[in-house]
């Protein structure tokens, strides 16, 4: 390796360093907010945060959102984990207020296979397609949070709740993410997208079976 590609290559990692960093702090300012939040019985802020770490399918999601964003490198590693709980807030919204929106079950299933076929061929499209994917696949999984809210909760306290949640797994999707990179010529990152797809095939088996 030259020395300019040596460079370059530090320069990429050190980059990535910051991103993740970034990331980090962005989900964990969540917190300073929800600590001014009453949550309402046991809706709220509890029910909203606990949904997608008891959700397996939105659980392998969301961790695929952070572990393809790693992958990737540069600006998606934050971009990604991002712009998805913005995203997922506005379909929330549509499923409080019963908004139609068919086949959400479906979308679910397909953004769990989308996501890991990416990671599994190391796809690296430009920002702004990962960023188009991301946003449809949030629609789904916000606007399922928003229609399982429970009657008696606030709102605003499920939706921090939710918010946090997802923010705190892309951000353990982008840690394995990159600590699976290097090993093996990122093999191992590449074979746990393999594992997330078969995930994405079940749920989509389920899904098809329920319609």
């Amino acid at each position: 390796m030259s020395f300019g590609e040596r460079r370059r290559s530090l320069h990429c990692e050190h980059l990535n360093r910051r991103a993740a960093v970034a990331a980090i702090c962005w989900c964990v300012l969540p917190y300073s907010a929800a600590a001014h939040i009453t949550s309402t019985g046991s809706g709220g802020f509890g029910s909203g945060f606990a949904h997608p770490l008891t959700g397996p399918d939105h659980f392998l999601a969301m961790f695929a959102v952070g572990l393809w964003g790693a992958q990737m490198g540069g600006r998606p590693v934050w971009t990604l984990p991002v712009t998805f709980p913005l995203i997922m807030v506005a379909g929330g919204a549509a499923g409080m207020f019963g908004l139609p929106l068919p086949s959400v079950e479906i979308g679910i299933a397909l953004s769990i296979l989308a996501l890991g076929l990416a990671i599994t061929f190391a796809w690296h499209p430009a920002e702004w397609i990962a960023l188009c994917l991301i946003a449809v696949f949030a629609i789904s999984h916000g606007y399922a949070h928003g229609a399982e809210l429970p009657f008696a909760a606030d709102p605003a306290d499920y939706i921090i709740g939710f918010v946090l949640a997802t923010g705190l797994i892309h951000v353990f999707g982008i840690g394995v993410g990159l600590a699976l990179n290097k090993p093996l010529g990122g093999r191992l990152a590449r074979g746990l997208g393999a594992l997330i797809s078969l995930g994405g095939v079940y749920f989509l088996v389920t899904a098809f079976s329920a319609a």
